[in-house]
């Protein structure tokens, strides 16, 4: 019984490997794949997938962005073009059995920010989970594996400063932060969290500094408006302040904090006016609460402003 069990256990492993190995021919297909200006493409993963066989491989392009599938079956196949950085394209094709086949030319498309590959997921959502249980260092430890097997990868080191922003460690936030400005020197997102290390860390000025380099129509998140906003506030640029406050209102409506502010603003302005206007706006949101009982104040005395304005 025992012999017939392991005999049985090779003639499975042998099947096996022989169902894996379906895709194998005669057959020969190669082709190159480029960016948009028609640059080629290193380290692209070709997966190609027989649906004859329904079975298939991986091959990468080589600096000249070319690949090359050796000895496969002829018919219909599927193939996937990835690499990060890229939008992932999708065709199919017929490869004859004998006879030359034709190049197959792609072009990718590059894409601002991570593309995630079906490599790159599995360590990704581990991390990503990791760090919503607040497990930081288990999560660097993901995210760094990630850039070791992809480099390409640099987004990543956004994952790995948030962990070190979490734990106010900001230098080393920072540090993870600018690594992605090397490769990308606009990024918003970076830029920002830049800032925000150093707005942490008490040096207003410095975080002021790099929140200008953003530009300011890119900006579409009411709380990272009001923040910036309230940076300007610290440091008496009350002008500076309006715009950002204005814009995050504009964006969302009953964001209460940021009416509040606005109101603020306009009043150590001396817009009386622009004050009036925005405090009522804000008891019509918010009526009852302690801070709608001091905007109340306010709403009084700007009203007797504009009474005694109105006399003179």
């Amino acid at each position: 019984m025992k012999k017939a069990g392991f005999l049985l256990i090779l003639i499975f492993l042998a099947s096996s490997f022989l169902l894996s190995q379906d895709y194998k021919g005669k057959a020969r297909v190669f082709g190159y794949v480029f960016d948009e200006e028609g640059n080629p493409i290193e380290g692209v993963s070709v997966k190609l997938f027989s649906l004859r066989a329904q079975g298939g491989f991986t091959v990468k392009t080589d600096k000249n962005g070319k690949w090359i599938a050796s000895w496969i079956r002829g018919g219909g196949w599927n193939v996937d073009f990835e690499k990060i950085g890229y939008m992932p394209k999708k065709i199919s094709i017929n490869i004859l059995t004998y006879g030359k086949n034709p190049e197959v030319i792609v072009n990718l498309k590059k894409v601002e920010g991570l593309v995630i590959t079906e490599d790159l997921e599995k360590d990704l959502v581990r991390g990503n989970e990791l760090f919503d249980q607040g497990k930081y260092e288990e999560a660097i430890q993901a995210y760094e594996k990630i850039l070791e097997e992809f480099p390409e990868a640099y987004i990543i080191n956004r994952n790995i400063g948030n962990c070190y922003f979490q734990q106010e460690n900001y230098e080393k936030a920072e540090e993870y932060y600018k690594e992605i400005l090397e490769n990308d020197p606009k990024s918003t997102s970076a830029i920002l969290a830049v800032g925000n290390c150093y707005n942490n860390r008490g040096e207003n000025e410095k975080a002021l500094e790099w929140y200008r380099k953003i530009e300011f129509e890119k900006l579409d998140d009411p709380t990272v408006l009001y923040n910036i906003g309230t940076s300007f506030t610290n440091s008496s640029e009350h002008q500076e302040a309006l715009k950002y406050y204005r814009r995050a209102v504009e964006i969302q409506d009953d964001f209460l904090d940021g009416i509040y502010q606005l109101g603020l603003t306009y009043l150590t302005l001396g817009s009386f006016p622009e004050a009036l206007e925005t405090f009522e706006k804000y008891v019509t949101k918010d009526p009852d609460s302690e801070r709608a009982t001091q905007v109340k104040g306010f709403i009084e005395y700007l009203k007797r402003e504009s009474e005694r304005n109105n006399r003179v």
